[in-house]
């Protein structure tokens, strides 16, 4: 049963919520374009004149909506973040947890095919703000991290790998070849039929060397915080 406070489908918004309305559509008009240019022109060549020429507005009229450049990368980043972790996150534990490794690093790929923008800025431009500058605004990020490191420490536990592998050196080992080949890909220096072959390929021969007990020279990285930053995380 409705309330008498429901609003019917065809009663005009209130002056107030046509505002709102209207604030969060030039909002959303303004991070789509600065998240074009970003990935097309590269974060550093971008300026706030260039994101309000693409959505023409003057630039005054962004600064009302964010105060730099770095703050819309932040908007940005904080999406493309949150995309990735509900990817992650919407598969269940199985019993298996070598196959929930396997699941997880092909969906950290899969996510470079369906939001090629949001991975290229967060990922691969070295210019982009450092994230750990916000790390409260991420901190969710600390829980996909946690999730990704328990699977792993899970395959250590139950004698998939040997003892002597560390859940940080091995989560980073198989996430790396997928950041390589899936920037190949998008750079279409590689077709997207090899890229998805090389991926299978490049996961398995890590898992592999993982279980044959081979030799690893990484150290563990610090846990996420303000002074220090996720391996899931692109800092540069």
């Amino acid at each position: 049963m409705f309330s008498s406070t429901d609003r019917n489908q065809d009663e005009p918004l209130s002056r107030e919520e046509r505002q709102q309305h209207a604030r969060a559509t030039t909002r959303r008009a303004i991070l789509d374009a600065a998240l074009s240019l970003f990935v097309s022109d590269g974060y550093a060549q971008v300026s706030i004149r260039n994101i309000a020429a693409k959505v023409e507005y003057s630039p005054g009229a962004i600064y009302s909506y964010f105060k730099s450049k770095d703050e819309i990368f932040f908007a940005l980043a904080e999406e493309g973040f949150r995309l990735l972790g509900a990817s992650q996150l919407q598969q269940t534990p199985s019993d298996n947890p070598l196959d929930d490794i396997r699941a997880a690093a092909w969906r950290f790929y899969e996510f470079s095919k369906v939001q090629p923008q949001y991975f290229a800025l967060v990922f691969l431009d070295r210019r982009v703000p450092r994230i750990g500058r916000e790390y409260e605004r991420f901190a969710f990020m600390s829980d996909l991290k946690s999730r990704l490191l328990a699977q792993m420490q899970r395959c250590i536990d139950e004698g998939i790998f040997p003892s002597t592998v560390d859940a940080d050196v091995a989560l980073r080992l198989i996430w790396a070849p997928i950041l390589g080949i899936a920037a190949l890909r998008l750079s279409e220096r590689l077709r997207p039929e090899d890229a998805d072959d090389l991926i299978l390929d490049a996961i398995d021969t890590t898992i592999a060397g993982l279980q044959a007990g081979a030799p690893t020279h990484a150290r563990r990285l610090p846990p996420f915080g303000p002074a220090s930053h996720s391996s899931v995380v692109h800092t540069s």
